[in-house]
């Protein structure tokens, strides 16, 4: 049964609103003030809100920013109910996210409308999100058997050579193939890894407490973290000498694994797509209450349709470059920063030169 919380301060006006819905067949609950209102919304996590504007000790505006502050209750469905009709109060509301405007008095066919169209949108929502779901086990499906055979052969190819040559090689032969062995099984490693962790982040992205969990984490001394990582990462392709940071430290609200994977990723990136001898700048600054960190590269770049159509599965120009991979380094680093309630942005020029710049909310 579909549940709306109605949230009036007239107490002739939420009683008429609880017996209509209840007719409809609707579960209502109400409450008669607006931090009754965000606590209840907060336990019962309803399909739909309606609420008053004006309410002594916490008004509608109030209650709209507390609700969509929190990632359990962010995207309820909420309309207001109220006696201001005119456009500024209209416009601030819908501004801080309210999802349409009853005018009181109103009729019953005019509230009852108003949330079908709303309960319609959100089932639509919810819709596109089971299909995303599905799109990414039919990527995972298609993609991952293709991906692992590159390495997988070459485990396969060294060891077999091992097995039947074994008496007429030499050390440094077999040693040799023993490093491509552990090379391969490294890159295989890390391909099961992102694969896993890709699926772990869509599935934590439809499920606001597990959104609220990412969250609560907590990271001091960024500026440390983000040279040890990003210097080990340019140690193991052989570019630390091209790595030059600037630094500024900040405190944020995200994990260090998670902070550490998408340093990992953006300068793996650009290393493996620059030429060595070229610079990688690592920039980082705290700006109007926002973390800002920047990796540029002077490598062959991506063009706009490129990175418009970032996928998942997809790794451009894969047939013209030694770089194999599924590109999901990119598409990780982008989704981790989103749950965490920031950006990531794509500046290139091909050819010459690839910035990425993610942006994050300082604690």
């Amino acid at each position: 049964m579909t549940k709306i919380l109605i949230i009036e301060d007239e107490e002739g006006i939420r009683e008429n609103i609880l017996e209509l819905l209840n007719g409809e067949n609707f579960e209502a609950i109400a409450v008669e003030n607006g931090c009754k209102g965000v606590q209840l919304a907060k336990e019962k996590t309803p399909d739909l809100i309606i609420c008053d504007i004006s309410m002594p000790e916490l008004d509608g505006y109030g209650v709209l920013q507390a609700l969509r502050s929190e990632p359990t209750t962010a995207m309820i469905p909420f309309i207001f109910l109220t006696a201001l009709a005119d456009k500024a109060n209209n416009r601030k509301g819908m501004e801080l996210g309210a999802d349409d405007y009853i005018t009181k008095p109103c009729r019953p066919v005019e509230l009852l409308n108003a949330i079908d169209t709303r309960l319609k949108k959100q089932a639509a929502i919810h819709q596109q999100q089971s299909q995303k779901l599905e799109e990414l086990r039919s990527s995972i499906t298609f993609s991952l058997p293709h991906e692992l055979r590159t390495p997988l052969n070459g485990i396969l190819g060294f060891s077999e050579l091992l097995l039947t040559e074994l008496d007429t090689l030499e050390p440094e032969e077999i040693k040799e193939m023993v490093e491509q062995i552990q090379t391969s099984g490294k890159r295989l490693y890390r391909l099961i890894q992102n694969f896993l962790l890709y699926a772990e982040l869509e599935l934590i992205a439809t499920n606001p407490e597990r959104i609220k969990a990412l969250r609560s984490h907590q990271t001091d001394l960024v500026n440390s973290l983000i040279s040890e990582q990003a210097t080990q990462q340019a140690k193991q392709l052989q570019r630390e000498a091209d790595l030059h940071l600037q630094l500024e430290d900040a405190q944020l609200n995200i994990s260090p694994a998670r902070l550490k994977k998408v340093v990992e990723e953006l300068v793996d990136n650009a290393c493996k797509f620059s030429v060595p001898g070229t610079p990688i700048n690592i920039i980082s600054q705290v700006k109007n209450n926002s973390f800002i960190l920047s990796i540029t590269d002077k490598g062959r770049g991506m063009k706009p349709e490129q990175i418009e159509n970032l996928g998942a599965y997809m790794q451009f120009e894969r047939r013209l470059y030694e770089q194999q991979g599924s590109g999901l380094g990119l598409v990780i680093a982008k989704r981790i920063i989103e749950l965490h309630g920031g950006s990531l942005t794509i500046e290139s020029i091909p050819d010459r030169q690839t910035k990425i710049q993610i942006t994050l909310p300082t604690s």
